[in-house]
């Protein structure tokens, strides 16, 4: 029997939520209906996916797996319909994704020299969605920094660079040549997600983010050395830290792709980076 994508859908809604009544106020239908989804889908697998008691609803085995596969079956169903819309737009277009501070200019060109009747658009990407928007088709490739989480991805390690710590422009270690990580002890480090997911909580994103929290005195952070160098301003500084372990570049394509111009753009990229 073909597996349902719209029920998978539903099922990650609520196996994301552990909860049927938000879950349904997600996708906009009825906590009924989801509920006759979900149990029209354990039907279908022969394989209870929730267990349901007084406490609330939790996983099973069989539901942790089918929420692991689950969704990135649907961040592929995702990418492919985007890649076909694409396509009916003309079968030459790239998209490639790359984080604050890498230069991926140089890359571009040697590409669009190579394939000059391609068109390639870059986006910049975040560190909480790196990942998902190559799998699920908004970029086609896309220079990443580690965290990254690998499943479905193929990685091209590229290079490192050191890091530097960013503070506030009057820190009392403003000004000095170099730091160790053990002089940033007593140092509040800025928290980029709460580890106990609150509904209330705003991650930090963006290079921008990192900039108003280090300024306003809420805390300090380690920024790539590409970042200090093209980002600044008056109310920040950045002082190197020697001991701090390097940031690694990454060029990173879904595993399952096998696009022509998705393979030439790694090409370029190889060829780039072995001249510097």
């Amino acid at each position: 029997m073909d597996l349902d994508l719209r029920k998978v859908r539903y099922f990650v809604a609520v196996a994301e939520l552990l909860h049927f009544g938000r879950a349904a106020e997600q996708l906009h239908i009825a906590q009924p209906v989801l509920s006759r989804q979900i149990r029209a889908l354990e039907k279908d697998l022969d394989t209870t996916l929730f267990q349901r008691d007084s406490h609330g609803v939790t996983l099973t085995a069989a539901g942790r797996q089918l929420l692991d596969d689950g969704q990135t079956l649907l961040a592929s169903a995702n990418a492919t319909r985007r890649r076909v819309q694409r396509a009916a737009h003309g079968p030459h277009r790239l998209v490639v994704g790359f984080r604050a501070g890498v230069v991926i200019t140089p890359t571009l060109r040697a590409f669009a020299a190579a394939h000059p009747d391609a068109e390639v658009k870059a986006r910049r990407v975040e560190w909480d969605d790196q990942e998902q928007l190559i799998l699920d088709g908004t970029v086609d490739l896309a220079y990443l920094r580690r965290p990254i989480r690998e499943q479905g991805l193929t990685l091209l390690p590229l290079f490192t660079e050191p890091r530097v710590a960013m503070l506030p422009a009057d820190h009392r270690l403003a000004g000095k040549p170099d730091l160790v990580l053990a002089d940033l002890d007593s140092e509040t480090w800025l928290r980029y997600l709460n580890p106990h997911p609150d509904p209330d909580d705003v991650p930090i994103r963006s290079i921008e983010e990192k900039f108003e929290n280090v300024a306003s005195g809420a805390g300090i952070t380690l920024v790539p050395v590409s970042v200090a160098e093209q980002y600044s301003r008056p109310d920040i500084t950045y002082v190197p830290v020697t001991d701090a372990e390097p940031d690694e570049v990454i060029l990173a394509w879904q595993t399952t792709r096998r696009a022509p111009l998705v393979t030439a753009f790694v090409r370029a990229a190889q060829g780039v980076e072995g001249r510097d």
